[in-house]
């Protein structure tokens, strides 16, 4: 008797066990890699994008207009490639990391990011863009601050002004309770320099504010609100996303619909 009682809590245990696992792998493997979006403009113009992965890591990016690739190492992107397509130019950026970090971003023959870490929610850079003489001269520095995965503000200073001039650029974010689309490629939370595509959450907010101030105490300053309206599927993804002042190819901002597919 109890032989067959000791093999029951046994059998009992086992279940427990199998039970577990096939809820944890359920888990895993209920994480959403985006496949395609399509994008539509206020003229009807639609544009379609392409994700290809391996596992959880993207190769590459495909619209009609670039091709985006991506390089691995240890698990975190180290290189973005991108061809022009209608050119043929290539953009290479390198991403570079101490203790899975980001330090540095450089964009060959056009800029450089420095990155210092102050604590895990405050993050101060400097850029500096490439001189024609192969010089790095400093175009702006800043501080941004994340909290629980997003970016929640952008505070920059210009240092390529003329004397007596001070002129600031201020980003904030606000976002949803919703999953980012691109949150469930390995490594793309690193990249800072992707703004509010790197969060956890989608960007529902931004608002930009502008200010220069002279030595003769004279301030000018405006501010920009850009507004996204998010549908969303029974997993808390996004399926469509409307936001009329997105930038657009031609330099501009306009309506914009995407379509996410998963």
């Amino acid at each position: 008797m109890k032989m067959k009682k000791s093999n029951t809590i046994l059998w009992m245990g086992l279940l427990l066990i199998v039970s577990f696992c096939s809820c944890s792998n359920e888990n895993v493997t209920s994480s959403k890699l985006l496949q395609k979006t399509i994008e539509t403009s206020e003229e009807g113009r639609q544009e379609t994008t392409l994700f290809t992965y391996n596992g959880s890591e993207i190769i590459n990016v495909d619209s009609p207009n670039k091709r985006t690739d991506f390089t691995y190492t240890d698990g975190l992107i180290t290189k973005i490639v991108v061809l022009y397509k209608a050119t043929k130019i290539l953009e290479t950026t390198d991403y570079s990391y101490i203790s899975g970090k980001l330090v540095q971003v450089v964009a060959q023959g056009r800029f450089v990011i420095n990155y210092k870490h102050i604590d895990d929610q405050t993050i101060s850079y400097e850029r500096f863009l490439w001189s024609t003489d192969e010089q790095q001269v400093k175009e702006y520095h800043g501080v941004l601050k994340v909290e629980n995965g997003n970016l929640l503000e952008d505070k920059r200073t210009y240092d390529n002004t003329s004397a007596g001039m001070i002129k600031k650029n201020n980003r904030t974010f606000k976002y949803d309770q919703n999953i980012n689309p691109m949150s469930g490629i390995r490594g793309f939370d690193k990249l800072l320099s992707f703004d509010d595509l790197m969060s956890n959450n989608n960007s529902l907010m931004n608002i930009v504010e502008d200010s220069i101030s002279y030595s003769s105490d004279q301030v000018t300053s405006s501010a920009k609100l850009h507004t996204t309206v998010f549908k969303y599927d029974g997993s808390g993804y996004p399926i469509e996303k409307v936001c009329e002042t997105a930038p657009l190819q031609s330099g501009k901002t306009g309506y914009l619909k995407t379509e996410y597919f998963y």
